[in-house]
This record gives C-alpha cells, structure tokens and sequence, in this order.
C-alpha cells in the first residue's frame, strides 16, 4: 500500500459520501500535495473535533511514508457545488 493508497482508506472510513471525494495529487520539488475535497456533510466527520482526526490522519501519513521520500502535505477541503 502506497502513502496515497492510505489516505484514501483513513478518509474513506469517516466519510459516509465516499462517492464524492475527490483527490487532487500535485508534486513540488520536495513535497507532494493531497487535497481531499469532500461533500460539506463529510466535512466535520473526517476532521473531527478540534481536529484531531486530520491531525491523527497527518501524523500516520508522515510516520507511514519512508524519510528519503517526498513529504507529504494533506489539505482538507469542502467541494464546491
């Protein structure tokens, strides 16, 4: 299972639209960027209070990814109508 394979299985566990989300993977020189877009009802479910479940979600991707690789930075964001 790759670091992105990952996020996807975290985010889809919380969300309960997981036919909306949607992932947009853009690499940098140093760094690969994951915006999770999600329906405005996901939203609060898979940050979580205060949070923590992004937080959690972060930490596990940076423990889980292997420290010669790209770091990986995940943005959370609503979907637009």
């Amino acid at each position: 299972m790759d670091t992105l394979q990952l996020i996807k299985y975290i985010v889809e566990r919380f969300a309960e639209k997981t036919e909306e989300i949607e992932y947009k993977v853009e690499e940098k020189d140093n760094a690969v960027e994951v915006d999770v877009l999600l329906a405005p009802s996901d939203m609060g479910k898979v940050i979580g209070k205060q949070g923590k479940i992004a937080k959690a979600l972060r930490t596990l991707v940076n423990a889980y990814t292997p420290r010669e690789s790209k770091k990986y930075v995940i943005e959370i964001k609503e979907k637009e109508a």
